[in-house]
C-alpha cells in the first residue's frame, strides 16, 4: 500500500490547480504552481544525491519556501526535519548530529545560525533565497535548471514523513518519528472535525511554520482542503488584525498569548475581520479570555490538545458538539484517550471518570518513538498507550480537561495545586492582562504559590496591587491554592510554540 504525506499538495493541485494555495505580502502562489516548485526541489535534492529515507533539515521562516521545499523533500521520499528558527547554532548542530541530517537546507536569512551549525556537524548545507555562496549549493538555482519530479516517490504507510524535535524544556530535545500515515491521518481527521476546513476557508498563518500546530493543524490541513493560507512573517496583534479584515480570514489558530495580544490590538483598532472560527491551542486559554474574544470579535474560540509525539491533535472542542470552555473537547475520531494513575511507571492502570491523573492516547496518529532513544521510548510507549506527562480529568460525558503538566504541579504543604486552575480564576482580577502560577522553594511548605503577573494597560505594578491580587484571590480560592506571593514582569519568556517557560520564570526569580 502507498501513502505519502506529499499527497496533500498532490490531490489539491489535482482538484484545484488555479485557486491560491498560499498569499504572503500580497502575492498569490496557486495550487498548480506550489506543487510545480515543490517537484522541482524534489528532482534537485535527488540530483544531489538525496535518497528515500534521507532525513533531511529544514532551517525556513515563515515563507511560501517553506511549503514548497518541505513537500518537494517529501516527495523525494526523504524524511523532514523541520528546525526552530530562533535556535542557535550549537542547538541546531545538535539537531542536525542527533538526527543524522543528510543535507540542511537553509533560508538566507538563517544562514548566520545555520552555516556554523551545519559545519560543526558536518552536514551538507543546501540554500534558498541566498545567491550563490561558497562551500554551499543553492538548491533554488539547482531546481529551476531542473525539470520538475514527475510525482512523488511511493512510500508506506509506516514509513518516516517527520523527525519533529521536542522543545526540550525537560532536558535534550527529542526526536518524535511520525510516519507517513500518522500525519496524514491527524491531517485528514482534523480537516473534517474539529477544524471543518473547506475550500472556500481562507486561514491567517501567523502560527512558525517549524512547529507541529501551525504545519500540521494549520498548513497541512489547509492544503488538504484546498483552502488558502495567508502566511504572516511573524505574528504581531495589530498587524495580524489588519491582515485578517484586509484578506477576509474566515479560520484563526493561535495560542493563548495571540488571543490575549489580539484583545489588547481590538482596544486600538476598529477592525473586525469575517471570522467564522478559531482554534486554541500549545497551552491553556483562559476561560476569561475565550469569553472575551467572543464579545469582542463576534468568533468562538474552540480549545484543543495535542502534542508533538502525537502528529498534532488529539481532542478538541468542536461544533458537532456543545462547547465546553476550560475543557479542551472530546478526542478525535479514532483516537483513545484515558486518564491513567500518574504514579505508575511501568504499566497503564485506568482510572474512573472525574478523577484526576495521567493522560494517555492510542491511535492512529501516535509516534512511532524517539529516534535513536530505546529507553525513552519504552517509557512514552507502555502497554499500546503514549503517556503524556500531562495531569487530566475525563468527565462522564467524556470531555477531557488539562489540569496542567505533571512537572509543573505545585506540592504545597502536602497538598496538590494546579496551576492552570489558579491561573484561570487570577485571569477574572481586572487589573491582570496575563499571568503565570509557578512554584517556588518554601522552608515551611515545601513549595509557595506564585503569580507572576503581566499587569493590564493603565495598571501601575507594585506591592499595594501585590497584596490587592493575595486578598482578592484568598476569597476566590482554597487557602492551601491561593498565591502568597505576587511578582510582576513586563513580559514573558515563551517557548517555539508561545508556551510560557516556566521553568525559566522560576530561576530567574529564584536566582
Amino acid at each position: 500500500m502507498s501513502l505519502s504525506l506529499a499527497s496533500v499538495l498532490r490531490e489539491a493541485a489535482l482538484r484545484r490547480p488555479g485557486h491560491p494555495a498560499v498569499v504572503q505580502h500580497g502575492q498569490e502562489t496557486t495550487y498548480q504552481d506550489l506543487w510545480r516548485r515543490a517537484r522541482r526541489y524534489a528532482a534537485a535534492l535527488t540530483g544531489t544525491g538525496i535518497r528515500p529515507d534521507d532525513r533531511v533539515a529544514v532551517l525556513i521562516g515563515n515563507d511560501v519556501v517553506f511549503p514548497a521545499v518541505y513537500f518537494g523533500a517529501l516527495a523525494a521520499g526523504a524524511v523532514v526535519v523541520p528546525v526552530n528558527g530562533l535556535l542557535k547554532a550549537e542547538e541546531i548542530a545538535y539537531i542536525l548530529r542527533d538526527a543524522d541530517c543528510a543535507a540542511l537546507i537553509c533560508a538566507g536569512s538563517l544562514l548566520g545560525e545555520g552555516r556554523p551549525a551545519a559545519e560543526a556537524a558536518g552536514t551538507r548545507l543546501l540554500t534558498v533565497d541566498a545567491g550563490e555562496l561558497p562551500g554551499a549549493l543553492a538548491l533554488d538555482s539547482l531546481a529551476d535548471a531542473t525539470e520538475p519530479a514527475p510525482t512523488a516517490v511511493p512510500r508506506e504507510p509506516a514509513d518516516l514523513a517527520l523527525v519533529l524535535y521536542t522543545s526540550g524544556t525537560t532536558g535534550r530535545p527529542k526526536g518524535a518519528m511520525l510516519t507517513q500515515l500518522n500525519v496524514t491521518m491527524n491531517v485528514q481527521l482534523g480537516m473534517e472535525s474539529p477544524f471543518a476546513f473547506g475550500p472556500d476557508d481562507v486561514l491567517l498563518g501567523c502560527l512558525p511554520l517549524f512547529h507541529t500546530f501551525g504545519q500540521i493543524c494549520g498548513m497541512a490541513t489547509c492544503f488538504r482542503a484546498g483552502a488558502t493560507m495567508v502566511l504572516m512573517d511573524r505574528f504581531e496583534a495589530g498587524e495580524a488584525l489588519r491582515t485578517m479584515t484586509a484578506y477576509d480570514c474566515t479560520v484563526l489558530m493561535g495560542v493563548p498569548s495571540m488571543y490575549i495580544a489580539l484583545l489588547d490590538a481590538a482596544a486600538k483598532d476598529p477592525c473586525r475581520p469575517p471570522l467564522d472560527r478559531a482554534y486554541s491551542g500549545g497551552s491553556a486559554l483562559p476561560v476569561a479570555v475565550l469569553e472575551r474574544f467572543e464579545e469582542v470579535y463576534g468568533c468562538r474560540i474552540y480549545e484543543g490538545y495535542g502534542l508533538t509525539e502525537t502528529s498534532s491533535s488529539v481532542a478538541y472542542n468542536q461544533r458537532a458538539w456543545p462547547t465546553r470552555p476550560g475543557t479542551v473537547g472530546r478526542p478525535l475520531w479514532g483516537t483513545e484517550v484515558e486518564i491513567a494513575r500518574s504514579d505508575v511507571e511501568d504499566r497503564i492502570e485506568l482510572l474512573p471518570a472525574d478523577e484526576v491523573g495521567e493522560i494517555v492516547v492510542r491511535g492512529p496518529s501516535v509516534m512511532a518513538g524517539y529516534l535513536g532513544r530505546p529507553e525513552a521510548t519504552a517509557a512514552a510507549l507502555v502497554d499500546g498507550w503514549f503517556r503524556s506527562g500531562d495531569l487530566g480529568v475525563k468527565d462522564k460525558d467524556g470531555c477531557l480537561s488539562v489540569v496542567d503538566r505533571k512537572k509543573d504541579m505545585v506540592l504545597r504543604n502536602g497538598y496538590n495545586v494546579y496551576p492552570r486552575e489558579v491561573e484561570d480564576v487570577l485571569m477574572r482580577h481586572p487589573a491582570i492582562a496575563e499571568v503565570a502560577v509557578i512554584g517556588m522553594p518554601h522552608d515551611r511548605y515545601g513549595e509557595e504559590v506564585c503569580a507572576v503577573v503581566r499587569t493590564a494597560a493603565g495598571v501601575r505594578p507594585g506591592p499595594a496591587l501585590g497584596a490587592e491580587i493575595v486578598a482578592w484571590s484568598r476569597d476566590r480560592l482554597a487557602a492551601y491554592k491561593y498565591p502568597r506571593r505576587v511578582e510582576f514582569v513586563d513580559g514573558f519568556p515563551l517557548g517555539p510554540s508561545g508556551k510560557i517557560l516556566k521553568r525559566e520564570l522560576t530561576a530567574r526569580l529564584s536566582g
